[in-house]
């Protein structure tokens, strides 16, 4: 998703975990449990692999060893844009146990409408379901997205053609050998993955909601509004994909500091991988030794927290630094956010319909 996370998002790019409440108006759409699942997992595929190469230039370009490998006397090489697709299949096995068991809690939440208790507010009971659901989303991702990250930063050959390997799985296997020793550290990064997806989505859907009511009540007053699948889907994913791109901006530093653990999680690299590092910089007219303890000083994800890795960032690289990849993953955010949630949406109503026809579908 991823991550939708989106994430993934998103996530891959990021899916629905804010409140059903805020997000959705408590509605009670006329969907069973079987097609928000056959929604969410299809709006969820088909943003995965239409989305996925501009997440693999995110990533590189917040990397550490960006200049090292993709650029050539200051100038962007080729291999910034070779293996775009390298790691999709770890994410494509995450996405679907993540995204419908998110959208199972929070689109159709089994909570009840009246509180259980007056001592606690319906919206927190809501609010508190839906953050649960998503640090349980984020514990089945985690190792999807390491390994996805891990495995985009793959070098591949001169020779290898993009579109002949897109789904070659050697990059995604290469980076699981990493973490054959301490499979543990394949959740390194858990923190900094809630840390970005539950401000993401506190901001991205309530604004997504208003922009679409607005959007809905400006067409009603015009008397334009068709209420036809095209309609719905055009209108959803404009607002998702505004407010996404908000979201994703503001929440870029998080995202930098994500990278950087995930990347750095399988540990040092030996030796042997240094040596080879310091002749391929030296080829290249590089200061070896700078750019080794510039790359070492930005990788202590690996053993630093997340507040750490923040301020070493900030001191080595500046503000620019934690805004590194900012303005492409608000563009990917709103390409993806708008095709998932306007897939998904669209999805959804023509099920509802198919139960129920035109006379019983839920007003927005």
């Amino acid at each position: 998703m991823t991550t939708v996370d989106v994430g993934r998002t998103a996530q891959h790019v990021q899916h629905a975990p804010y409140t059903a409440a805020t997000a959705f108006g408590y509605m009670s759409f006329n969907n069973t449990n079987t097609d928000i699942l056959i929604a969410g997992a299809f709006a969820a595929f088909t943003v995965d692999f239409l989305v996925y190469p501009l997440d693999t230039i995110k990533t590189r370009i917040q990397s550490p060893d960006y200049r090292r490998l993709y650029t050539t006397n200051g100038a962007v090489n080729r291999s910034l844009f070779r293996g775009l697709y390298q790691g999709i299949g770890s994410v494509v096995l995450a996405t679907l146990p993540s995204s419908t068991k998110t959208f199972l809690h929070t689109i159709n939440p089994s909570l009840p409408s009246s509180p259980v208790t007056p001592l606690i507010p319906l919206p927190i009971l809501h609010a508190a379901a839906s953050s649960t659901g998503e640090l349980v989303s984020c514990f089945i991702l985690t190792p999807a997205e390491v390994l996805k990250q891990n495995a985009q930063m793959v070098v591949r050959g001169s020779s290898s053609s993009s579109s002949t390997h897109a789904f070659d799985g050697h990059a995604t296997r290469q980076a699981f050998n990493k973490f054959r020793n301490n499979p543990s550290q394949l959740w390194r990064g858990y923190t900094a993955l809630v840390s970005r997806n539950l401000p993401f989505t506190a901001m991205q859907f309530p604004l997504f909601e208003f922009l679409r009511t607005e959007i809905y009540r400006y067409r009603d007053g015009k008397g334009s509004r068709t209420n036809t699948l095209v309609e719905t889907g055009i209108v959803t994913a404009m607002s998702a994909g505004s407010a996404g791109t908000l979201a994703a901006v503001a929440t870029t530093p998080i995202d930098v500091v994500k990278t950087r653990i995930m990347l750095a999680a399988a540990g040092d690299s030996g030796e042997g991988q240094r040596e080879k590092v310091i002749k391929e910089m030296q080829a290249q007219g590089k200061d070896a030794k700078v750019e080794i303890e510039r790359a070492q000083r930005a990788a202590l994800g690996g053993k630093a927290g997340g507040l750490a890795v923040g301020k070493e960032i900030l001191r080595t690289e500046g503000v620019k630094g934690l805004f590194r990849g900012g303005a492409l993953r608000g563009a990917w955010t709103a390409l993806g956010s708008g095709l998932y949630l306007g897939v998904y949406e669209s999805g959804r109503r023509f099920l509802e319909r198919r139960r129920v026809g035109d006379e019983g579908l839920t007003p927005y």
